[in-house]
């Protein structure tokens, strides 16, 4: 089976292009494929596949998580399948429309000297504020922004002594603001984002029983209104070096809360990103790279 490496500013997924291949069993082939020790490696897989009956797409992703698990929509995933499928000649649409869990989203792209996609504009949609679908399992609140969650979250609890004092050094507050853009998110404030103990702190709040669907987990430090530095515990993955629907989330919340407007730079570890929340439309744009890194076979025919 052929597979494509690719990523977004280091978001990296192992993309199949469905038009040539059949995957049986993608979730399986998720859980092998991604491993980092043992598979091609990245943070799961993506299918580049046919448009469903009846759709005005002009192609269609399914998005597999790490652990097998898939998940309506990625940010950094979509620019890549618009990129493979504008490469590969499976389509030129421009805009391009692509049918994702979170319904059919139009993308602008870039083309660089060799005529190859290198930067897309994504048309994110409208956030979804309320709770119940967001979802957050709070009663009898409205929006969850600025929410205080001292009562309801342990936050020392989960660290172990080398991060002890984790929550004073990073200066955190503890009210969290909670977006959907087809897929759940949660972002903490702090004031400095590389204290944060991730890896621990992380998986705790993916899972906790806020969140019925568990939840992407951002933890942000703001530099002007302008201008945010994130990192992200992506659900069913873990820690990822970018996060296309959680940057998008990210600029709702700040906007939201008042601490940002409503275009917002990101610096990510692996790259930026350029968002902006239109008020006229209501809907969030990303902005970002997209990039192939190698191409190569599986042996497993069909997952």
């Amino acid at each position: 089976m052929r597979f494509i490496k690719m990523h977004g500013i280091g978001n990296d997924y192992v993309y199949v292009n469905g038009f040539d291949e059949r995957v049986d069993d993608p979730a399986a082939l998720a859980r092998v494929i991604a491993d980092r020790h043992t598979g091609v490696g990245g943070d799961g897989l993506i299918l580049l596949l046919p448009p469903s009956n009846g759709t005005s797409a002009d192609v269609r992703m399914r998005m597999f998580n790490a652990d097998g698990s898939e998940a309506e929509m990625c940010g950094n995933g979509i620019r890549c399948v618009c990129k493979l499928a504008h490469d590969d000649n499976v389509s030129r649409a421009q805009p391009m429309r692509i049918e994702t869990g979170n319904g059919v989203l139009t993308l602008q792209y870039a083309t660089n000297g060799n005529g190859k996609v290198s930067d897309v504009t994504v048309d994110m949609g409208e956030p979804i504020l309320t709770p119940t679908d967001v979802p957050v399992k709070i009663d009898g609140v409205e929006a969850v922004a600025d929410y205080d969650t001292s009562t309801l979250i342990d936050w020392a609890t989960p660290v172990n002594a080398e991060h002890a004092g984790w929550i004073e050094a990073c200066g955190l507050d503890a009210r969290m603001t909670c977006v959907s853009m087809g897929n759940p998110h949660v972002t903490f404030y702090c004031r400095d984002v590389s204290k944060v103990p991730l890896e621990t702190i992380g998986p705790v709040i993916e899972r906790h029983a806020l969140f019925p669907n568990r939840i992407n987990v951002h933890f942000v430090q703001v530099h002007d209104r302008g201008e945010v530095t994130m990192r992200t515990w992506e659900r069913g993955t873990g820690i990822t070096l970018a996060c296309g629907t959680g940057a998008s989330a990210v600029c709702v919340s700040g906007v939201l809360t008042g601490r940002n407007d409503r275009e917002v730079l990101a610096h990510l570890p692996g790259g930026d990103l350029t968002l902006r929340w239109d008020e006229s439309s209501n809907h969030v744009f990303m902005t970002g790279p997209a990039a192939e890194v190698f191409r190569g076979d599986w042996p497993v025919k069909n997952g």
